[in-house]
């Protein structure tokens, strides 16, 4: 009888070091990187865009940095000013805080006007939960259509040794998305999501050292529209010869001084 409460005794204890040991994976992450894209001579956007993505993205950075602190986190900027910051330095401060996360938040823009909508990359393995769980809070708060969750090497996802996510919170090329980016309700509202996705996010994963460069996560079902060969006034795909195809796509991707370099 007292050897089969032993028994249950232990059982229970290895239970509950179990949940305390699980608990303590979740929340070890007590600090937050925000990352405003661009800053400074680097307006972000593409040649002559009329809303300056740089003074967007650190608006709703400064509007989340107050939200996270309050749900008590540590939060971090790589800048709070309207100032340049080098890519490697901006990996170098989230890699200093190993028991970070890495926030970096965008704004999309093609030559296209029509061109919308919100999406959120990662690259490692254990940033995927990360990104679909803010994703999933941006897309549901947000007017805005759903592009997608997908992994791509951007150099401040590739050399960051934390979780890491980039937001496109939207196109400012766009004129109803630009229309609302300003609005301070709606960064507003865009912080709060970004917040909401951060607080809601699923354990994650074990981290190991194949984590950057392993591709085979799983973000669940996301719809995406690839905008750069759809036409102005339909919804369909263009069908054309691929020379055409590579001129598309390498005149109307954002990025000149992009954050893949």
């Amino acid at each position: 009888m007292r050897r089969g409460r032993f028994k249950r005794y232990v059982i229970c204890c290895f239970a509950m070091a179990a949940l305390a040991a699980t608990a303590a994976g979740q929340t070890r992450y007590t600090t937050i990187v925000i990352d405003p894209g661009h800053g400074g001579f680097d307006r972000g956007g593409i040649p002559g865009q009329r809303v300056p993505e740089k003074i967007m993205t650190l608006d709703v950075s400064l509007r989340l940095k107050p939200l996270l602190e309050k749900a008590g986190y540590r939060v971090v900027m790589t800048r709070d000013t309207d100032v340049f910051v080098p890519l490697g330095t901006r990996a170098a401060i989230a890699n200093s805080n190993p028991n970070a996360i890495f926030v970096c938040i965008h704004f999309n823009s093609a030559t296209r006007s029509g061109a919308n909508g919100i999406e959120t990359y990662f690259y490692s393995t254990e940033s995927a939960p990360l990104a679909a769980s803010i994703h999933s809070a941006l897309v549901s708060g947000a007017p805005s259509e759903n592009r997608g969750v997908r992994r791509r090497g951007y150099f401040v996802l590739r050399k960051t040794t934390v979780p890491a996510v980039l937001i496109e919170c939207g196109f400012l090329t766009n004129p109803t998305e630009a229309q609302y980016a300003e609005t301070i309700a709606y960064r507003q509202k865009l912080a709060q999501e970004i917040a909401r996705g951060i607080l809601n996010r699923p354990a994650l994963a074990a981290r190991t050292s194949y984590t950057n460069r392993s591709s085979r996560v799983d973000v669940g079902l996301q719809p995406f529209l690839d905008q750069r060969f759809v036409r102005e006034s339909g919804t369909k795909h263009r069908r054309h010869k691929t020379t055409t195809r590579k001129k598309t796509s390498s005149t109307q991707e954002k990025k000149v001084s992009s954050e893949e370099q």
